[in-house]
């Protein structure tokens, strides 16, 4: 099997991915939708981590890189929560 999307998830993104509820406390892997037009640093693909706030419509993603804890500021479509089995 192939690496990457499926076929009928290439193109657009699903409204449902981009306005879905991610509460504070959640655990959250990192999936970067390379549809959406945001840069972010290609080593945080795959990591995980914790919802410990938001600013406006992005989460505050606090991950362990190494011994230090960092912090990014991510869009929901980013994100695949951990906690519900999606």
């Amino acid at each position: 099997m192939a690496k990457g999307k499926q076929i009928r998830e290439k193109g657009k993104i699903k409204l449902s991915s981009y306005f879905k509820k991610i509460n504070e406390g959640d655990s959250v892997a990192i999936n970067i939708d390379k549809g959406v037009n945001f840069q972010l640093p290609k080593r945080i693909q795959g990591r995980s981590g914790k919802v410990v706030g938001e600013r406006g419509k992005c989460k505050i993603i606090e991950i362990k890189d190494g011994r230090k804890n960092k912090i990014y500021v991510l869009h929901p479509v980013h994100l695949r929560s951990l906690s519900n089995g999606n």
